[in-house]
C-alpha cells in the first residue's frame, strides 16, 4: 500500500469521516479535483455534489452540500453544510424533493423572481446528488 492522506469531513452536527485514505475526489466550484498523499497545500470552495474516497479496494461516496476544503500537511479537511452516505439517504424523499424542485423551476420560469428560481435550482442539485450517491 502506498502513502495515504488523512481525510476529515465535518458538518455542523459533527464529524462524518475521519480516516486515512488513498485518494479523495471532490466537487469544487472551479471543477472536480482529486487529492493524493503529499498534495500541495490549497483551499477550495465545495459545491453540491459527490465526494468519493478510496482506501485499498474500498470506495465510499458522500453527498456533500456546500462548504470549504483545506489541504495541508498531508491532511484534507472538508467543512460542509451536510454530508450523507448512500445508506443514509431516503431515496423516496429525495425523489419527492426532485419533483418539487422541478415544479418550482417550471413556475419560476414564468415569473421574474430570481430568488425562487435559485432556491429551486439548489434544491434540485441536492436531490440529484442524493440520488446519485444512493445508487453508488
Amino acid at each position: 500500500m502506498g502513502q495515504q492522506i488523512r481525510l476529515e469531513v465535518v458538518t455542523p452536527t459533527g464529524a462524518k469521516v475521519d480516516e486515512d485514505v488513498d485518494i479523495v475526489n471532490a466537487p469544487g466550484f472551479g471543477g472536480d479535483f482529486g487529492v493524493l498523499a503529499n498534495h500541495a497545500p490549497f483551499l477550495s470552495t465545495i459545491k453540491i455534489g459527490t465526494l468519493t474516497y478510496e482506501n485499498g479496494k474500498k470506495r465510499e461516496a458522500l453527498m456533500v452540500s456546500g462548504g470549504f476544503c483545506e489541504v495541508s500537511n498531508n491532511k484534507i479537511t472538508f467543512l460542509v453544510e451536510s454530508a450523507e452516505k448512500g445508506s443514509e439517504i431516503d431515496v423516496e424523499r429525495a425523489m419527492r424533493a426532485k419533483e418539487r424542485a422541478e415544479k418550482r423551476l417550471a413556475q419560476a420560469a414564468q415569473q421574474t423572481e430570481d430568488f425562487n428560481r435559485k432556491r429551486a435550482e439548489i434544491a434540485l442539485q441536492r436531490a440529484l446528488a442524493r440520488l446519485k450517491v444512493a445508487k453508488m
